[in-house]
């Protein structure tokens, strides 16, 4: 683990009150040495980048290796983007502390999984979140606008339907989309949105939250699966954020969800952070089912 803010500092830096609890600290700083399934993605893997596309400093992805010049696309693919014979695919977009090989592996492992039950093709969405757990938010936020241009563009030129899944910290930048295509008015190709373990406010996406109207607005579900026993988020990510994670326990409040959200709870399948999209195990079946 890095010496700066990552996932285990997060617990470690939360004003001690973790630590207090001796036991429980030790517990959960086990659950944060988790890991996601051994999965190798081929070459081939179709990725978007924006890594080294945002900026110059720390908060918007210059710690890669950023390009300033303005006629250098914001977002880059990688791997082989041919699919023929698809009437529709999945985009995915990993979470916190993922560099840029784990994001595509980690989209291969949902590929694999997903396969499983319904065959799709899915493609990656990689940012810069490798880093600080601030600089990694801000990041998340700076790749909105890149994410709801890339959709919008696909809408114009392609137009097939994309069921968009963010992970974790990829939530945040689901959302943040989500808002950045609301207020553009841009078109967009989106035919569900699913929330895995979600690293956003419970309460943001109520209708007066923070997307709340991006929500209402988009012509697509959006569901949110969540999971108790992820202790990454209802314990870190509430004692490093003081708040509650959306993906620990839902919506803040279920009355003022706004239209096209809806809760699914998934404890009983996902045990812990890195287990929503595993093969074999996790809550790919249930995510299959909303994406008709």
């Amino acid at each position: 683990m890095r010496s700066h803010l990552t996932k285990r500092n997060l617990l470690l830096g939360a004003g001690g009150t973790v630590a207090a609890l001796a036991g429980g600290a030790a517990y959960v700083l086990s659950e944060l040495d988790g890991e996601h399934a051994d999965y190798t993605a081929p070459e081939t893997q179709p990725m978007l980048t924006t890594r080294g596309r945002l900026g110059g400093d720390a908060a918007n992805g210059g710690d890669d290796g950023s390009n300033d010049d303005s006629n250098t696309p914001t977002v880059a693919t990688e791997g082989e983007w041919s699919f023929a014979d698809a009437d529709e695919l999945v985009l995915f977009v990993h979470g916190f502390d993922t560099g840029p090989q784990a994001a595509r592996d980690q989209t291969y492992t949902l590929d694999v999984g997903l396969n499983e039950y319904r065959s799709l093709p899915v493609a990656g969405y990689s940012w810069v979140s490798d880093g600080e757990w601030a600089d990694a938010k801000a990041v998340a936020d700076a790749n909105a606008e890149p994410l709801a241009g890339w959709l919008g563009q696909w809408a114009a030129e392609d137009g097939r339907p994309i069921h968009l899944i963010g992970y974790s910290l990829g939530a945040r930048v689901v959302c943040a989309a989500l808002a950045e295509l609301e207020t553009s008015e841009r078109a967009d190709p989106l035919a569900s949105v699913s929330l895995l373990g979600g690293a956003i406010p419970s309460d943001s996406v109520e209708r007066d939250g923070e997307y709340g109207d991006a929500i209402a607005a988009l012509d697509a579900p959006v569901t949110n699966f969540y999971s108790r026993r992820d202790r990454v988020l209802g314990w870190v990510y509430r004692f490093s954020d003081r708040t509650t994670a959306v993906g620990s326990g839902g919506i803040d409040d279920p009355a003022a969800a706004p239209d096209g959200y809806q809760d699914i709870d998934v404890t009983e399948l996902v045990a812990d952070h890195y287990s929503y999209f595993e093969p074999e195990e996790g809550c790919l079946s249930r995510v299959v089912e909303t994406l008709d």
